[in-house]
């Protein structure tokens, strides 16, 4: 099931490769978003959560045995789910904006949008423009270049923070959750 995390997933470690992310002003990247917008993070003057994660899985077909063999590859819906469930907590700690980030397809996205009853949109890194710009961990996988998970909390277009790796990422709102409540 596409909802339900197995309990053996491998736990993945810090490589160091967001290191550089702190303080980043963000390159000015539009990207699209499910809702029929153009989104471009650098120009967002509030808070906005981000959190970046590698595909979501499609009711009704299996997930492959060697996607779970990944650390931090599985959980995409999990973690969307997470941020849908605590969408409005966020808000009342004055987050502004909550957008989920993959490099699938906006027509793709909207799928999830719609099943999962997301009350944010997923933005389209389809072309690896933002994730170049800002060097995002990626991988391969069955001829696919895709992000690692990770979560950006963005406050007037600079990362002011960044989880990763995120794991668990049914946890992943949460974790962001207690991390601004800490900051108030």
């Amino acid at each position: 099931m596409l909802n339900q995390l197995p309990p053996d997933l491998p736990v993945p470690v810090d490589d160091g490769a967001t290191d550089h992310l702190p303080g980043t002003h963000l390159p000015s990247v539009p990207l699209q978003a499910t809702d029929g917008t153009a989104v471009d993070l650098a120009d967002l003057s509030d808070q906005t959560i981000v959190f970046i994660y590698p595909k979501t899985g499609r009711p009704g077909q299996p997930v492959p045995p060697e996607w779970d063999a990944i650390p931090g590859a599985r959980g995409c819906t999990t973690q969307a789910c997470n941020f849908r469930d605590l969408h409005q907590d966020l808000i009342a700690l004055g987050v502004a904006r909550v957008f989920g980030l993959s490099t699938q397809t906006t027509q793709y996205q909207r799928e999830a949008v719609e099943r999962l009853h997301l009350p944010f949109s997923l933005l389209s890194d389809a072309k690896l423009d933002f994730a170049r710009a800002l060097r995002l961990p990626t991988f391969e996988f069955d001829g696919e270049t895709l992000l690692r998970r990770l979560t950006l909390v963005i406050d007037g277009g600079i990362i002011r923070k960044h989880f990763y790796p995120v794991f668990p990422p049914d946890q992943s709102a949460a974790q962001v959750s207690a991390w601004l409540s800490s900051q108030k």
